[in-house]
């Protein structure tokens, strides 16, 4: 069972760390092309980078809240734990439920949402031309990671172990 936790992990954090990194990237790459043409000539200018920077945006916030997860810094109550040590462990209950069913949601509403825009053939982004509905399907697969990272760390926090990290001998 740790094992395939681990690979979960690693698979996830793979998937977390590159992809923001390649996202962050283009839309920085993308932002200061358009400032640099912008200021060294006056009639070229890319049409479509605020639209490309606002869709990393989009994308990196959602995967940035399965990193969240993994970095255990999500927002949660943390003034009445420190008050009153006892209530540690069902405060994170309470919070890690939360998350739980704030997931769920992003699975059922964003594959909702996906299957409804992708049926609209007009439904594409106004300058490139991308079909939208490949920006909504990150709602459920986001959901889904995030469902998954939390029962993870919901296990580690319950029972007071680190199954991600490799057990040394």
């Amino acid at each position: 069972m740790k094992k395939i936790i681990r690979v979960i992990h690693n698979t996830f954090a793979f998937i977390e760390d590159w992809s923001l990194f390649v996202t962050v990237m283009v839309a920085l790459l993308v932002a200061m092309a358009n400032v640099v043409l912008r200021k060294l000539t006056s009639d070229v200018n890319l049409y479509w980078s605020d639209e490309v920077v606002r869709k990393t945006v989009f994308f990196s916030t959602y995967v940035g809240c399965i990193s969240a997860i993994r970095a255990r810094s999500l927002i949660r109550i943390d003034a009445l734990p420190q008050l009153f040590p006892v209530l540690k462990k069902p405060l994170t209950l309470l919070s890690h439920l939360a998350v739980l069913l704030f997931s769920g949601c992003m699975v059922w509403l964003g594959y909702s949402m996906t299957c409804l825009v992708y049926k609209d053939a007009f439904a594409k982004t106004a300058s490139l031309q991308i079909p939208e509905w490949w920006f909504y399907a990150v709602l459920p697969v986001m959901g889904g990671m995030m469902f998954i990272r939390t029962l993870i760390v919901m296990i580690e926090d319950w029972f007071g172990t680190n199954l991600c990290e490799e057990q040394k001998d």
